[in-house]
């Protein structure tokens, strides 16, 4: 089935679907596998120093000839050297989340580099079209990482924003498998974007006590939290016990970032404390019960896509 869409063509590839840029789990090794086998790698910059994104970037171009991206928070403390590097080293896709796209689309745009922004609500898709962006990621309330206040849900936000904006929409939040990413094309998208899905790869550089967590998750096991800050969905442990009393007593916003503390996510994702550690994952954990290869993943997801698009009422769902 050879597939060409408003995506594919956007990007150079060969499948719709796009690999989340997520911090401390997506490094060059596992966007250069995503990119050889068809999709769209991101190197998730909101963990790396600017060094360290250059280092990314370098190593990713030289395991891959396929187009990738970089994924870089607007929230980033030193964006400035961020949107510098990606410049300097000629990333022609960058896709932005966590701020106003107001703030630097143009200037990469003035590059050439094709610009994607990721919103939670038909107001902020507007807002990203007409900053210039290229296309918007439509992320629902099941997604892991930075997430929408409004909790509106991904059935909802996918078609919500497909109605508000003209240029192509990429739908994310909850999606892991071959049907999901049908329903998503049903209800307008012309892409998906997958975190939780790829966390459990062989190459996501997450700790493997992290991944053997995710692996074992299901329903109910994560929550939104931190609303208060920038909400995210955290898999329930103690770190998350600790902010959810912390919240319950009506916490203020600095006492939050206090308990936050410096490192959090590191030493959960990556460093694999599983008890005091932030460990952010998407509601779509419940679905994943193996860790794959990428390549494998990719193969997985769009043999169910097609055949379910074949014949929808056919194909019975499947765990990945």
């Amino acid at each position: 089935m050879v597939f060409s869409n408003a995506i594919t063509r956007l990007f150079g590839i060969k499948y719709p679907i796009v690999q989340a840029g997520m911090v401390w789990n997506s490094g060059w090794r596992l966007a250069s596998a995503v990119s050889n086998s068809g999709g769209l790698g991101l190197i998730g910059s909101g963990s790396m120093y600017p060094d360290t994104l250059r280092e990314h970037i370098k190593k990713c171009k030289a395991a891959t000839s396929a187009h990738f991206g970089v994924n870089i928070p607007l929230l980033y403390p030193e964006i400035e050297k961020h949107i510098r590097v990606v410049i300097e080293e000629k990333i022609s896709i960058v896709f932005t989340s966590a701020g106003n796209p107001e703030a630097w689309t143009s200037v990469l745009k003035q590059e050439g580099i094709r610009v994607v922004h990721v919103v939670s609500s038909s107001k902020f898709a507007r807002k990203a079209q007409a900053a210039g962006c290229d296309a918007v990621v439509a992320e629902g309330f099941e997604a892991g990482g930075h997430n929408g206040r409004e909790e509106t849900t991904s059935m909802v936000l996918i078609p919500a924003v497909v109605a508000s904006v003209d240029i192509p929409v990429i739908a994310a939040g909850g999606i892991a498998t071959g049907r999901q990413m049908f329903a998503a094309f049903s209800l307008g998208a012309q892409g998906v974007q997958m975190g939780t899905r790829f966390v459990l790869s062989e190459e996501a550089s997450s700790h493997p006590d992290f991944k053997n967590k995710v692996l074992h998750a299901t329903e109910g096991d994560t929550s939104l939290s931190l609303k208060l800050l920038m909400p995210v969905r955290l898999l329930k442990n103690r770190f998350y016990e600790q902010v959810t009393e912390a919240e319950r007593k009506g916490a203020s916003e600095n006492e939050l970032r206090d308990l936050l503390g410096k490192g959090r996510a590191r030493r959960g994702m990556f460093e694999g404390d599983l008890e005091e550690g932030e460990l952010e994952i998407g509601q779509a954990c419940s679905l994943v019960r193996d860790i794959l290869p990428a390549a494998r993943i990719l193969e997985n997801i769009w043999d169910e896509f097609r055949k379910t698009h074949a014949d929808p009422l056919s194909c019975k769902p499947e765990t990945s």
